[in-house]
């Protein structure tokens, strides 16, 4: 075969490309399990740190080994529920099985399409931890993480926040810096509001958290992503949440805390009175509730 053929050229390099391509699908063949592997450990990682089990750096220090069995010691119960907060199937706890296609979720939620909403609960001990996700778009790309809730299902136990391309320095303390995320600790979702836990700048009440400063998109899309799923699991706190925290219209007290006082609405009401209201941040008599 002429080797300066325009023949010879177009089989030679043909050849070749057939040749790279078989060993890329090998190679990454190969290494799926390896990556798969990475991932789920990656992602138990940022439960776990969420639930203040250990922090982020640590374990990645351990292996990933190591941190399926760190969540084995403590994982009780995992499962996904639907948008009326009901049990769709158990998460395979033998194999460590976790829910890591929020992608998919986040479209299913802003289609209104089925909903697959992955719950962890954990034992710290004795008491549950509830961890459950969030996922929305940041300033250049996706964001996600995790919220850790305590027994009582509104105090909010920590939270740990990752992103694909968010700006170092700014955004990426999302990430990066553990200050932020320590402001979530101790917050209270407001269940009878559609602003169940939010992040703006100024935050004054018990369900805000102050919004990082210079990175306004980051924190506004955050803030999106978890006023977003939050709501969507709703459904499920409503309906798990102790009694003490709800007024007994069945209704959750607006401001977050528990409201243990004689409160008597009906569906449809926005106001319920509460004379004895405990609540540091309602008025007193005039609860306002969820229409």
């Amino acid at each position: 075969m002429n080797t300066n053929s325009n023949v010879y050229t177009v089989v030679y390099s043909t050849v070749i490309v057939v040749i790279v391509a078989a060993i890329l699908a090998f190679a990454a063949q190969a290494l799926k399990p390896k990556q798969d592997a990475n991932i789920k450990a990656d992602t138990i990682s940022q439960m776990l740190t969420a639930a203040q089990f250990a922090s982020k750096e640590d374990l990645a220090k351990i292996g990933n080994d190591a941190v399926l069995a760190e969540y084995s010691k403590y994982i009780k119960e995992a499962f996904t529920v639907n948008a009326q907060g009901q049990k769709v199937r158990d998460l395979d706890l033998a194999s460590r099985e976790i829910a890591d296609n929020l992608h998919a979720q986040n479209t299913n939620l802003k289609k209104g399409n089925d909903l697959e909403l992955p719950v962890y609960i954990f034992d710290q001990n004795g008491k549950p931890v509830t961890v459950v996700p969030v996922y929305g778009a940041g300033l250049w790309g996706p964001v996600w993480g995790y919220i850790a809730f305590k027994d009582d299902l509104k105090t909010v136990a920590g939270a740990y926040f990752d992103h694909e391309s968010e700006t170092p320095g700014l955004g990426a303390k999302i990430k990066d810096d553990p200050e932020f995320r320590a402001k979530f600790v101790g917050k209270i979702a407001a269940w009878g509001s559609d602003k169940v836990l939010s992040i703006l700048k100024g935050a004054s009440q018990n369900n805000e958290v102050d919004a990082i400063t210079g990175a306004t998109m980051t924190s506004k899309g955050l803030s999106g992503a978890i006023e977003t799923w939050l709501n969507a699991y709703k459904p499920y706190f409503s309906a798990n949440a102790t009694t003490k925290n709800k007024c007994n219209c069945g209704e959750f007290c607006p401001c977050g805390e528990a409201c243990e006082c004689d409160c008597h609405c009906t569906p449809g009401q926005t106001q319920c009175n509460c004379p004895d209201c405990p609540c540091e941040n309602c008025p007193t008599g005039s609860h306002k509730m969820e229409e």
